[in-house]
């Protein structure tokens, strides 16, 4: 699993260009079965999915009113857009598995839109993506919301929480950095890792193994 926040698609320092190939080959380069993205241009999921062999879905965030007008800004002036160009989560799903399920719930509409979203997969596990405005309220509705989605499934949630110090009940924390968060239940952390993005985005990239536990009561 691996889990990124893209920062709208932009690069530290600024680039001043459409930086999607290089995100696209970075993504490429690593090893994932899974990939929780945030902040994400929203017309990228389908083409990173093309180049990636990769099924996607997505939940549009904040700021996507006039959709067409703020992507010809994004994709001219993207470091003047900022988020302003709009923004979505995507879920990539890749090496051999395929989505059989999406649900998606609204966590909060005030300052900003910001949503859960999770896949089930035909392996049988269940993977969410958020990110969180950065209250607790917020973190412990999604791990709930998406414990009851997955029932006695494996889950994996992760995402931006906002949040750098964070434990949610029934779920058992992977790995993290920061703010970028990865938990499972019914599931077991195998190892994690920090991943070098250069100059992409202001969030690094963190990479979880985990493998499902036997089916049962989930323990921390």
């Amino acid at each position: 699993m691996l889990t990124w926040n893209l920062y709208h698609g932009r690069s530290v320092p600024g680039s001043r260009r459409d930086l999607l190939p290089e995100f696209s080959a970075a993504l490429a380069g690593w090893e994932w079965d899974v990939a929780l993205l945030q902040e994400v241009p929203p017309w990228w999921p389908s083409p990173l999915a093309a180049r990636l062999g990769a099924s996607a879905r997505l939940v549009l965030t904040s700021r996507n009113a006039l959709l067409p007008l703020r992507r010809a800004l994004a994709r001219r002036w993207p470091d003047a857009s900022k988020s302003g160009g709009g923004g979505c989560n995507a879920i990539l799903v890749r090496g051999g598995r395929s989505i059989v399920e999406h649900r998606t719930r609204r966590l909060c509409l005030l300052p900003e839109r910001r949503w859960l979203h999770a896949v089930r997969l035909s392996c049988g596990m269940w993977v969410g993506n958020l990110h969180a405005q950065g209250t607790l309220r917020e973190a412990r509705e999604a791990g709930a919301t998406a414990l009851r989605w997955a029932g006695s499934e494996p889950l994996v949630l992760g995402g931006d929480f906002n949040v750098h110090s964070l434990a949610l009940e029934e779920l058992t924390w992977a790995g993290g950095r920061n703010a970028d968060h990865v938990f499972v239940a019914g599931a077991a952390p195998l190892w994690a890792r920090v991943l070098d993005r250069g100059r992409l985005s202001d969030h690094a990239p963190v990479a979880v193994g985990v493998i499902s536990a036997p089916k049962g009561p989930r323990q921390n």
